[in-house]
Formats: structure tokens, sequence, C-alpha cells
């Protein structure tokens, strides 16, 4: 076996364990099952839930959102470039031109955000007694309606128990996508540096961002056995997307696929700010108790994400 071959096996099992050991830990334990929380150890979890949240809120704009931007924006001007390049025959004529004026990255972001709005909403619309499962839901959480609108202030009173679940599907898929992309990233080097570089990237975040997913779907109240499900499925990802890239390293990229490749993940970016945005933080700073204990514990998940962005 060549020494390439085998440092991306070892990669490859690397992030399979790593995955799997991280997603499952929330699951198994159920101090992580914060509706059982009371007093302190309730306290202590919305704290570590804000971690979390700063971490996702971190891999959504220093890493899915910069590498889908870079990738998009790349793979679009290669296009015009060979398109221009092909009907002109002068390549000199056409370098000066091929910068792309519109804003195609974000906007291929943007639809992946709306894609999950426009999801959400018909299943809002369309879901069986969805007032009167809000109207609940507001009252578990504090009262009647209108004292817990009173209660949260302008944050909003967090999701029906209907969203929750599915914002949590919701992630799962974009990172999902992601991983699979950033296992493609390590079986495509050639050489073992930087394989081993770039996976040790990967491994540095990997972590924390699954364990984060595997608190969330304890947290939204899926249950054990789907949640254990899930996250082998997730952990799953990254060693496909290194096995796809170990199956065609020996060839050169085509300009399609790559563009398939940065179109797709530019749209799980827009769907994981979706659920950063729109579940995590507001669910985790709708209570009013620690508010700059909260924005510490968010901010220091941000900055650890933003440190690991320098090797990733």
């Amino acid at each position: 076996m060549e020494p390439l071959v085998g440092v991306k096996i070892g990669c490859l099992l690397a992030l399979l364990a790593l995955t799997v050991f991280c997603g499952i830990i929330p699951i198994c334990f159920k101090w992580f099952r914060i509706h059982a929380a009371t007093g302190k150890h309730r306290r202590v979890l919305s704290l570590l839930g804000c971690v979390s949240a700063g971490v996702f809120l971190g891999a959504g704009l220093m890493h899915m959102t910069a590498e889908a931007l870079e990738g998009i924006d790349s793979e679009i001007q290669n296009y015009i470039l060979q398109n221009r390049t092909g009907s002109e025959g002068n390549f000199s004529d056409t370098t000066d031109s091929t910068e792309v004026d519109y804003p195609f990255g974000e906007l291929i972001i943007s639809l992946g955000f709306f894609l999950v709005f426009l999801l959400e909403s018909l299943a809002l619309q369309w879901g069986p007694s969805s007032t009167r499962g809000s109207k609940t839901h507001a009252e578990e959480w504090g009262g009647p309606p209108g004292a817990h609108s009173l209660s949260l202030h302008s944050h909003g009173s967090p999701p029906p128990p209907s969203q929750g679940p599915f914002r949590a599907l919701v992630l799962l898929l974009s990172l999902s996508f992601h991983s699979v992309f950033e296992g493609l990233a390590v079986g495509l080097q050639s050489s073992v540096p930087a394989v081993l570089q770039l996976c040790l990237a990967v491994l540095a975040h990997k972590g924390l961002v699954v364990f984060g997913v595997g608190l969330r779907l304890v947290q939204t109240g899926t249950g054990p056995r789907w949640a254990l499900i899930s996250i082998l499925a997730l952990a799953l990802m990254s060693p496909l997307g290194v096995a796809l890239g170990m199956a065609v390293a020996g060839g050169d990229p085509e300009g399609g696929r790559a563009l398939a490749q940065a179109v797709l993940e530019g749209v799980a970016a827009g769907t994981f700010l979706y659920v950063t945005f729109l579940e995590i933080l507001p669910r985790e700073l709708a209570a009013p108790e620690s508010p700059l204990a909260k924005w510490g514990c968010v901010a220091a998940g941000f900055t650890f994400m933003a440190i690991i962005a320098i090797w990733a």
C-alpha cells in the first residue's frame, strides 16, 4: 500500500471515530437532557447550549459560507474564462474581463436560506393543529401566551415542538453536505503533508460541531434511537467524501462537477445559517437569566471556530 493511500485511510477512520464519539456523548448521558434539568443544572446546560450556538455561528460564517463564496466565485470565473477563450481564441484579450460583478455566491447562499424558510412555512401552514400546538408550547414555557410574550421581551418565543425536529433535520442535512465536501477535499490531496494538515484542521472543529449537533437533537426532543441513527449517518459523510476523493484523485476535476459542488456547498451554508439564526440562537437567548454569561459563551464558541479557520 502506498503511504499516501494509507494516510488517507487513516484520516477516514479518524473522522469516523471522532464524529461517532463526540456525537453520542450527549445522547447517551441523561445529564444533557435539559427538559429534566432544574436549578443550577439547567443553567449549566443553557450556557453549554450557548457555546454550541457560537460554534454553529462560527462554522456557518467562518467555514461554510467562506468556502462557498470562494468556490462559487472561482468556478464561475473559470467557466466564463473558458467560454470566452473558446469563442474568441485569444487568452490575452480576455484575462482582464473575467471578474464577476454580480454576487452569485451570496445569491446561492440566500436561496438556501429561503428554501428552508419556504419548507418550514409550508409545514406550519398545512400542519395539523399548529395554532393550538404553539399556544400549548407557550404555556409550557411560562404561563399564558400573553404573559409569556411579555417575559421574553424582544427575543420572541421558542419554536413549537413541531419545528424543533424539523430544524434539527435541516441542520443535519446541511452539515452532511459540508462533511462530504470536507472529506472530498482531504481525499483529493496529492501529498502526505497536505492530507495531514487538512485532516487535522477538519478534526479540530469537527468534534465540537458534532457534539453540538448531538446536544441539539437531545434538546429538541428527538428520541435516543433516531438521534443515534442521525449521528451515525452524519459520521459516514466525511469518510464517504474521503473515499470519493480518493476515487477521483487521479483525474482532472471537471468544471461542471466543481461548480455543482460549490453550488451545493452554498445552499448548505444558507440552510445552516437559517437554523443557526432562527432556531439555535433565539432558543438559547430567550430566557432572561445571565445575559452576559450567555453572550460570553456564544462569543467563546465563535472565537474557537474563528481561530480554527486560520488553518482550515
